[in-house]
């Protein structure tokens, strides 16, 4: 199982690691042996995040950056890559959700003309313009070592065109298409961008109190995300690039990616 994949001497970072799916990638991430960068923006929930983790012996480090400010991340990932000297994977994943710009999103959605501009503004320049910043900064090392992998977070096309769901679905729309020019771009140099999505809502802080009892036992584990993230920082995944990987249909994805690459199909 990719579960168990070996990834001792990996280094990777992952964005919005202190909470939610971020949290669940690293902890698998970590427990596959990677050393991992938690990144998040700096204060006592980043510093206990990561001492949580290296007090079971895990190689967790902080990485405090702020993913909306260019001259944060910038300087971050010098410092990181000075450090390290060089990098395995970045995962990008921090966010905001519905509940930034409307608390009630699931049973009171709002139309998008109710949508403040700077709720708007801040939704986007977390979940698209971070995405942008944080690759950028990364990208000229990958590019150097002539390998490297990007995973991008994402969230159901549905949640794209539903009701209510501006500007969080426009951000996630807009990061999709970032990832697939960016998998072009990046494909002449051997560099890898998937996305991956849980498939579904997920039980994190995005979720607003007060859900039902039901709706809320339909809601995903975080911890879904953790095989797949594994996976793509595996050594089974070199030249995997271009894919959607949806995590709660991830072992019928990879029997048949293990199938395909059996038949060489």
């Amino acid at each position: 199982m990719s579960e168990s994949a070996d990834l001792s001497g990996l280094r990777v970072v992952v964005t919005g690691a202190t909470s939610g799916l971020g949290a669940a990638m690293a902890a698998a991430l970590l427990e596959a042996g990677a050393t991992v960068a938690m990144a998040a923006r700096p204060g006592p929930r980043l510093d206990e995040a990561v001492a949580q983790r290296t007090q079971r012996g895990l190689a967790a480090q902080a990485m405090a950056l702020d993913v909306r400010d260019p001259t944060s991340v910038d300087t971050a990932a010098k410092a990181l890559l000075s450090r390290w000297g060089n990098l395995d994977m970045v995962v990008n994943n921090a966010g905001i959700g519905m509940r930034t710009v409307n608390p009630r999103f699931f049973d009171d959605p709002r139309p998008f003309f109710e949508v403040s501009p700077e709720g708007f503004m801040a939704v986007v320049a977390t979940n698209l313009t971070g995405y942008f910043l944080v690759a950028r900064a990364f990208a000229a090392v990958f590019v150097e070592q002539h390998q490297g992998r990007f995973v991008n977070i994402s969230m159901n096309h549905e949640t794209m065109r539903r009701r209510g769901f501006v500007p969080y679905g426009p951000s996630r729309a807009g990061a999709e298409s970032l990832s697939l020019i960016m998998t072009e771009d990046l494909r002449p140099y051997g560099i890898a961008v998937n996305i991956l999505l849980p498939g579904g809502a997920t039980d994190t802080g995005m979720i607003p109190d007060g859900l039902a009892d039901a709706a809320r036992r339909s809601l995903l584990p975080p911890e879904v995300m953790g095989p797949p993230a594994v996976f793509l920082a595996s050594a089974e995944a070199e030249g995997v690039t271009g894919e959607r990987i949806v995590a709660k249909d991830f072992d019928a994805w990879l029997a048949d990616f293990r199938s395909r690459a059996r038949t060489g199909t």
